[in-house]
């Protein structure tokens, strides 16, 4: 049995040799010790940790193709998440991640660092399904995610010692530029649009700055004209089908706002506009508590909001943003009316104001030009 020492972001790891099953591999252990001043504790760990290698009696040899513990951890994913994070696991390993390892034939205990190393790499260059170059940054984060949690599990049933998905490297995160509206444009947008099925719905998204699974998720109990407030409580989502939850994306999105005169209208009208549609269709009526819907009462799809939108917005030659950038164009509106990052934390209902910064710090133009104009004064 031989091993030695590697550094890798400044911290030990070390290295063992094996073979299994005729074949030569590697195995990575993370030591946990930085680089300096710690390379004799180190050595000591390499030696104690060849000595248990030499002492371990021989693992039973596992047949099981990787691909298939793939499908084996998604049933056990299943019951563990909620429908919708299932929905994006599943959809993305049977897109991806199951044909490439399937195809390769490999077994479980055989796949390495370098194996997945490989992957990755390839996925990075061309893995778009309509052939048109390499995946994102961030998508390949979400396939690490499931290739990960694939071998966490496989660790945690014996079936093989440690996780080489720790050790693969991907591309940088690239910064996501994000369009939004100015105030100017948001009203050119309401007028051209205020004819449209879906202009209560967008109106309100712009005004309180919500997710798109927050504005269809809205019910008529999130709704209290007495204490003149909206409440965010329910929530909207879909990967491959619709799921409607009680609960928002995390503690901070549950979050309430003042109704202002407009929102009040609009919710007034959509009440009105339901009893009206509820007596013309009578038992066609599709029953249920969502605000925004068709007059048969059927509600929006998410599907159908970021398209209709997208179309919206090219028939009336205004600039193409996403739906979800209606909420970017809110917060730009609060930063730009000297509201801290923390208002626009609460406001939009993150976990934490880091979260803000990062997303939307870029975003405070008003308040730069004020930092440079008092370092202007200060300077010249």
């Amino acid at each position: 049995m031989t091993g030695s020492l590697q550094v890798k972001n400044d911290k030990f790891y070390i290295i063992i040799n094996l073979k299994e099953n005729g074949k030569r591999k590697q195995k990575w252990i993370a030591t946990g010790l930085e680089a300096k001043g710690n390379k004799r504790k180190a050595e000591q760990l390499l030696r104690e940790t060849l000595l248990a290698y030499e002492k371990a009696p021989e693992r039973p040899v596992c047949s099981i193709l990787f691909s298939d513990y793939i499908r084996a951890w998604l049933k056990v994913a299943e019951r563990r998440v909620d429908s919708v994070t299932f929905q994006g696991y599943s959809l993305m390993a049977n897109a991806q991640v199951i044909p490439y390892f399937e195809q390769s034939g490999i077994l479980l205990q055989d796949v390495t660092r370098e194996t997945l190393q490989a992957f990755f790499d390839e996925k990075a260059v061309k893995g778009r399904k309509d052939g048109k170059g390499g995946l994102s940054p961030a998508s390949l984060r979400q396939y690490k995610n499931i290739i990960h949690q694939t071998l966490n599990e496989a660790v945690k049933n014996g079936i093989i010692q440690t996780n080489p998905c720790q050790f693969v490297e991907l591309p940088k995160k690239q910064r996501y530029e994000s369009s939004y509206y100015n105030a100017d444009q948001l009203k050119t947008l309401f007028d051209a649009i205020c004819d449209d099925p879906i202009y209560p719905l967008v109106k309100i998204t712009a005004l309180y700055g919500l997710r798109r699974s927050e504005v269809l998720g809205l019910k008529w109990d999130s709704v209290d004209s007495t204490a003149g407030r909206l409440t965010i409580k329910h929530t909207v989502s879909k990967v491959t089908t619709a799921v409607c939850k009680d609960k928002t994306k995390n503690s901070s999105s549950h979050r309430s706002f003042p109704l202002t005169q407009e929102a009040r209208e609009i919710f007034l009208k959509a009440k009105a506009d339901e009893r009206i549609n509820r007596q013309l269709c009578g038992d066609e009526y599709e029953q249920n508590d969502f605000i925004f819907k068709w007059p048969n009462g059927k509600p929006f799809s998410p599907d159908y909001v970021s398209s209709h939108f997208s179309l919206l917005l090219k028939n009336n030659h205004l600039p193409h943003i996403r739906f979800h950038e209606l909420r970017h164009s809110c917060a730009s509106l609060l930063l730009n009316n000297g509201f801290t990052l923390k208002d626009v934390q609460e406001y939009m209902g993150h976990a934490d104001i880091q979260m803000t910064a990062n997303i939307y710090g870029h975003l405070d133009t008003q308040r730069k030009q004020l930092l440079t104009e008092k370092m202007e004064a200060s300077l010249f």
